[in-house]
């Protein structure tokens, strides 16, 4: 493409103003995952055990997560969120600016909420690979059902897991994109709001595109990384 259709320097200044979005990106990444993470695995715990009711519910909470768009789940929980609070607190008389809250705080809720439901999953899947004598031998040894997922399955189902955990991590970076909804200060809003001046969206788009396929790229390669440190409980899975 010729150059004079793209401002090389609002191309290079705006990369850095996109730059600038990543901490919150990793942010809401880090923290959705590890509260979705502990979620994911209780519901898919309740799947393979096929607990009444909870099973119930989680095939329909995940169902409702991949039946619907991510941006549909944003606009709906950012309406509801601030409803329900405001029910609690007008119930306790607590005097709280519910609409000035961080938009931040709602990032954490939205997409650990998506994330949850694709985990369940991932986790259900992967728990079935691990042979469940092996559950039972660890009773019989006197090891308790927590020290026995902890020492012995759940290091075997990460073996399993761990390429579509990231896959669900890189895909939750990619829709921290759309916290630009909400208004979140992330990378897609950060570098939109600096082409609104001179209207050079393409080069914003550009460097969104750029900026995260780096993260995205960095983000696999610890995974892998991750993956050979846990493939000494390859065989025990085999």
């Amino acid at each position: 493409m010729d150059s004079s259709f793209i401002n090389i320097e609002f191309l290079i200044d705006t990369f850095f103003v996109a730059l600038s979005g990543v901490p919150i990106a990793l942010l809401v990444t880090v923290v959705s995952m590890a509260i979705a993470l502990p979620i994911g695995f209780f519901l898919a715990l309740t799947r393979i055990n096929e607990i009444p009711v909870l099973n119930w519910f989680t095939k329909v909470y995940v169902s409702f997560v991949r039946g619907t768009p991510v941006i549909i789940q944003i606009f709906v929980l950012y309406s509801v969120i601030p409803l329900i609070l405001t029910g609690i607190f007008e119930k306790y008389k607590i005097d709280y600016p519910i609409y000035e809250i961080n938009p931040l705080w709602y990032a954490f809720v939205i997409f650990s909420f998506n994330t949850a439901a694709i985990l369940v999953e991932v986790f259900r899947s992967a728990l079935k690979t691990v042979n469940q004598g092996q559950l039972e031998a660890a009773y019989s040894v006197g090891l308790t059902t927590a020290q026995s997922y902890r020492r012995i399955i759940i290091p075997q189902m990460l073996v399993t897991a761990m390429p579509n955990l990231c896959t669900a991590t890189i895909n939750l970076i990619k829709a921290t994109s759309l916290g630009y909804a909400i208004s979140l200060q992330e990378i897609t809003l950060k570098a939109k709001v600096a082409a609104n001046v001179g209207y050079n969206y393409l080069e914003a788009y550009i460097d969104i595109f750029i900026v995260y396929m780096i993260l995205c790229m960095i983000v696999e390669y610890l995974f892998k990384l991750f993956e050979k440190r846990l493939s000494r409980y390859k065989y025990a899975t085999a």
